[in-house]
């Protein structure tokens, strides 16, 4: 075993070419799935925790009622005692905020925007004192200031108000349908511009005080959602389990969700990207087994004389077909160390400073809530898959030109040239 082990190790060193070529090529295949898988799941985690961060929450209590009909924000089936509930999710050490959700026309005055309109737009009322223990768009304003809760004001997506021409001061009007069917009209000025790290809200957001909405709209305390947040290593079963524990008590008829069943769109969306991506992977290593078979065939069809003296010194076929097999061993080894070695450096500026993908992300929906910097990660199961899967591909890759060589008999390997 030892001469075997000897002679694959003086067979890579006296064909340094061959080996340096074929490394190489297995390195920069290596290097590419790791840069590639380490952006895509960059990207998913960042978009969940965007999602999170900016549209759903971790928890969302909601009627059932509403939550059957939710894609028309029915204000009429709402919660009756938002405020008793918060109080005792916030005893029990839960940040808790209420929102209203309701669609309304929003009209545009040509003094202000050079034309009159109207476009229909989904508005958010907030809890000023309590949704920036939930959301963080206070964090991401851009112009102008948060929302005040007596008065008449709006905060706007960066992306929207680009769309419509929006700015600082501009007064708008929203026609909406209340509590009970009549429809009001809400006068607003915009305070204030986001620019949040989710495009999704960043293309339609507009915010406004919930105390507004409860007068104008006759909500009579009641809101269409209560959002909670919990920490990235939270079990949402486990926290939605208890959270009905202490609801259920205030108040009947209640559907708790997490933020995954809210984001089942998304989600599915992430699946199959994850799918298309294995697909892509899959076909590298097709190309690089390929390359590395080729490299093989073409190695031991020039030395079939070679191979042919050493069966007539009476090496049996097995011990030919490994020292083969242990020599493109080697040069997967040599190629996964150095791919491995290569794309964990790379890989590097991408966790800490990402890539700005925000030239082609503005005006296109990719799927991720991602605007523009899309970082990478770390994901050391995919790494030790890249060094295990160049080293067995490699010897895999040999076995199969060593296996047709050797089916070739002494003397035609003697006289082959």
């Amino acid at each position: 075993m030892k001469f075997i082990i000897s002679l694959a190790f003086k067979n890579l060193t006296r064909y340094k070419r061959r080996t340096i070529i074929t490394a190489i090529a297995i390195a920069i295949g290596l290097m590419m799935y790791i840069i590639v898988d380490s952006m895509l799941m960059g990207a998913e985690a960042e978009s969940m925790r965007n999602l999170r961060w900016y549209e759903t929450a971790s928890i969302r209590i909601m009627n059932t009622d509403y939550w059957n009909d939710r894609l028309s924000f029915p204000l009429d089936e709402g919660i009756q005692h938002p405020d008793k509930i918060i109080e005792v999710l916030q005893k029990n050490g839960y940040a808790a905020t209420s929102r209203i959700q309701f669609f309304a026309d929003m009209i545009l005055y040509g003094e202000d925007f050079g034309e009159d309109g109207n476009i229909p737009a989904l508005v958010t009322a907030i809890d000023t004192e309590s949704d920036n223990d939930v959301f963080r768009f206070e964090h991401t304003l851009v112009k102008g200031t948060f929302l005040d809760p007596d008065r008449h004001e709006a905060v706007i997506g960066s992306w929207f108000a680009e769309d419509i021409g929006a700015e600082l001061g501009y007064h708008i009007t929203l026609l909406a349908r209340g509590k009970g069917g009549f429809f009001e009209a809400i006068d607003v000025k915009i305070v204030g511009i986001v620019n949040c790290p989710n495009p999704n809200v960043n293309r339609s957001l507009l915010m406004v005080p919930i105390q507004l909405i409860d007068d104008y709209l006759a909500m009579e305390k009641t809101v269409t959602e209560i959002n909670i947040a919990l920490s990235d290593r939270a079990d949402i079963n486990e926290e939605i389990e208890k959270v009905k524990q202490l609801v259920d008590p205030i108040e009947k008829n209640m559907t708790i969700v997490g933020w995954e069943e809210l984001a089942q769109d998304f989600l599915a969306i992430a699946e199959a990207k994850r799918g298309g991506t294995s697909i892509i992977l899959l076909l590298v290593f097709i190309i690089a087994a390929v390359g590395i078979s080729n490299t093989m065939l073409m190695a031991i069809y020039e030395r079939i004389r070679e191979l042919g003296m050493m069966r007539a010194l009476g090496m049996s076929d097995s011990q030919i077909r490994l020292t083969f097999i242990l020599e493109a061993g080697g040069i997967g080894l040599i190629g996964s160390i150095i791919g491995v070695l290569l794309g964990v450096l790379a890989n590097i500026p991408m966790v800490v400073y990402g890539f700005n993908f925000s030239f082609m992300l503005r005006d296109m929906d990719i799927g991720y809530r991602i605007q523009s910097i899309m970082h990478g990660s770390w994901n050391p199961i995919s790494i030790l898959v890249a060094f295990l899967s160049g080293f067995i591909l490699s010897m895999v890759s040999a076995w199969i030109p060593t296996r047709r060589a050797l089916k070739m008999d002494i003397p035609k390997c003697l006289q082959y040239r």
